[in-house]
């Protein structure tokens, strides 16, 4: 995608960048070189698909086992629902040359749009090109897309997961074969979203430090059937159909009554926060690191307030998912983010409570790892 600027640009940024041409072009963002650029025709909604996307990646990076950076983005265009002539709410396409690109339809209802799911299977197929290279081979399962959206959300936000966790009681999950075998175009019932969730916790869990997962999402990117890939992969726990379904039965009962809080561990929280608190503008000699404090002083600006609001909100959810070293920092973070029509004094306040929360929980990574270090030491 080749976007021309004509006009001088400047961005505030961490993860996404901005750049936005005259108001009759596209506005492109991107949630950082190699993993997202969305273009739209209004930069409110460029940004809000942005912050799904730099969302997804964030929690699944762990788990799909994500690069730092794709060698190219996944394009993600946003169309006007009247130009959408679609009967399907967005299409993957990937090009000859391995370019990833999703079109996505925005219809006026937000209940109606597919956000997450059209970044999720943009994000698996540029995955899978990676892995394989361009084949007509290439696949998303539909219950590896559901369970990946069902995964993320849960542990963006905790109250989620408890949501999940009362769903799975109150709702009869489908058999394991049933989930594998889900097609697109069929009955996706909230059932199934639910059984494809559980799933893919299960299988984390069930592989744990060995490759048995990320064979088992090669496998599934290649192609491969779901049922056969999971009897090759963990095919050592079950024999037959119905002992894979007592696997599947056992292992979930196992993943639900374990008492874990869904968040991130320290080094997660680390550069989630870092990446909030930090600002740089594109100049036309170099980039710039801004400080807090003269960012704020352009919170009146309208393109800077709202990437002042939408940190705060991003720092206030991280705050119930940061690793309890950072948490305080989380929220003092959110508060001076917020403090744009403060005076100048309360806001060096609460940027001051900020940088000692973030010293306090830097700290505590220090000494925790010292004191781990030391009982290593004392038991060789």
């Amino acid at each position: 995608m080749i976007i021309s600027i004509r006009h001088k640009l400047f961005a505030w940024l961490i993860f996404p960048v901005l750049v936005a041409a005259s108001p009759a072009a596209a506005a492109v963002f991107q949630s950082g070189a190699g993993r997202f650029e969305v273009s739209a025709w209004d930069a409110e909604v460029a940004r809000e698909v942005t912050a799904a996307a730099e969302d997804a990646w964030r929690m699944l990076a762990t788990p799909l086992g994500l690069p730092e950076a794709f060698s190219s983005p996944v394009f993600l265009r946003v169309v006007r629902a009247a130009e959408w002539p679609e009967r399907s709410p967005f299409l993957t396409q990937v090009e000859p040359g391995g370019v990833v690109s999703v079109r996505l339809g925005w219809p006026a209802n937000p209940s109606e749009r597919a956000t997450d799911r059209a970044v999720v299977q943009g994000l698996l197929m540029r995955l899978a090109v990676s892995q394989h290279g361009v084949s007509d081979t290439l696949a998303v399962p539909l219950w590896l897309e559901l369970g990946c959206v069902g995964w993320w959300r849960a542990r963006a936000e905790g109250a989620q997961w408890d949501a999940l966790k009362y769903e799975a009681r109150r709702r009869r999950l489908p058999r394991l074969q049933a989930i594998l075998s889900a097609q697109r175009g069929g009955a996706e019932t909230r059932e199934l979203e639910v059984g494809a969730s559980w799933l893919l916790a299960v299988l984390l869990s069930e592989s744990g430090r060995t490759a048995a997962w990320p064979q088992l999402l090669r496998r599934l990117l290649h192609g491969e059937a779901p049922e056969s890939a999971v009897d090759v992969v963990f095919g050592d726990r079950f024999h037959g159909e119905s002992e894979r379904e007592l696997w599947w039965r056992t292992a979930f009962e196992q993943a639900w009554r374990t008492r874990t809080l869904p968040g991130l561990d320290a080094e997660e929280s680390r550069r989630a926060l870092e990446n909030l608190a930090r600002f740089v503008v594109w100049g036309e000699s170099a980039d710039r690191l801004i400080p807090l404090a003269e960012v704020l002083a352009h919170g009146h600006e309208p393109f800077v307030a709202a990437e002042l609001s939408r940190r705060a909100t991003e720092a206030g959810r991280l705050a119930a998912a940061a690793h309890p070293f950072f948490r305080n920092a989380a929220l003092s973070l959110s508060a001076a983010l917020n403090s744009g029509s403060l005076a100048p004094e309360q806001q060096a306040k609460l940027i001051r409570a900020f940088q000692d929360d973030w010293r306090d929980g830097m700290g505590l990574v220090q000494a925790s790892a010292a004191a781990l270090d030391a009982f290593e030491a004392a038991r060789r």
